[in-house]
């Protein structure tokens, strides 16, 4: 099933377009892993596939998503850090959008809070101000409340910054269990390309435009795939059109 396709979009803000020629879709059950150089347009991308910037050309699709289906993990999450709610209160207002007219959390609301405040081992600090965290357990309480909003589609913005090695491998393992256990797609954008390849069934490379879309392994094999995981000889220019995706990439 087709989650959402984008063909031949662009987007961008106070009128400069900062992502362009975007040609692929999201399947149920997707891993794809978003990589490129800083400023190349990754969390634009992600702002474009939730719907809050509209397309400056070409077409998104979403046919394949309702209103509550997807959860978002914004790179820079500042609003919020200075409230003082609890880490339960944050991770429970993921399930906002389930609210409708009703003026009370439901029992299963508050059910899936719990839970992902234990899938992201910070249940013990469930009454702990949010903006007295540390940095990395402020990140662990974002993504369970980006967990509680998730429905088929789960996009993630550097989702393991800020955490030390050890949290960022249990963070990468829980979040292939959810996927594979589950079926939810997960776009991530993240710059530790290595982890991100152990898992994702797609990679997207864009650097103002798409350069590549397709398997891990054809990504290993590219240009920009050698140059993120072998730094040396800067990435071929793009000039005109991006280079076409490979034949293993969907359109």
């Amino acid at each position: 099933m087709t989650l959402l396709r984008c063909e031949d979009a662009a987007f961008g803000y106070e009128g400069k377009t900062a992502v362009r020629s975007l040609n692929f879709s999201v399947e149920a059950g997707d891993y794809i892993g978003v990589a490129g150089e800083n400023g190349s347009g990754k969390s634009t991308l992600l702002r474009g596939l939730l719907g809050f910037l509209p397309p400056e050309a070409g077409r998104v699709s979403r046919a394949g998503l309702g209103p509550l289906d997807t959860g978002y993990l914004p790179q820079e999450a500042a609003a919020g850090r200075d409230f003082p709610a609890s880490v339960y209160e944050v991770v429970l207002s993921g399930r906002l959008g389930r609210l409708g007219f009703k003026p009370f959390y439901s029992p299963q609301d508050k059910k899936a809070a719990w839970e992902n405040l234990e899938r992201l081992g910070i249940a013990a600090l469930s009454r702990r101000c949010f903006r007295e965290l540390s940095g990395g357990q402020q990140r662990r309480a974002l993504l369970a409340r980006a967990l509680c909003a998730a429905g088929k589609l789960l996009l993630l913005d550097e989702p393991v910054a800020g955490l030390d090695p050890l949290v960022q491998e249990e963070v990468y393992a829980l979040l292939a269990r959810i996927n594979r256990e589950e079926g939810m797609a997960i776009i991530m954008v993240s710059h530790e390309i290595a982890g991100v390849l152990r898992y994702a069934n797609r990679m997207l490379h864009i650097q103002r435009a798409q350069c590549f879309f397709g398997s891990p392994q054809e990504y290993r094999d590219s240009p920009w795939g050698r140059r993120f995981l072998n730094p040396g000889p800067e990435l071929p220019a793009l000039a005109g059109a991006p280079p076409p995706a490979p034949a293993g990439g969907r359109l």
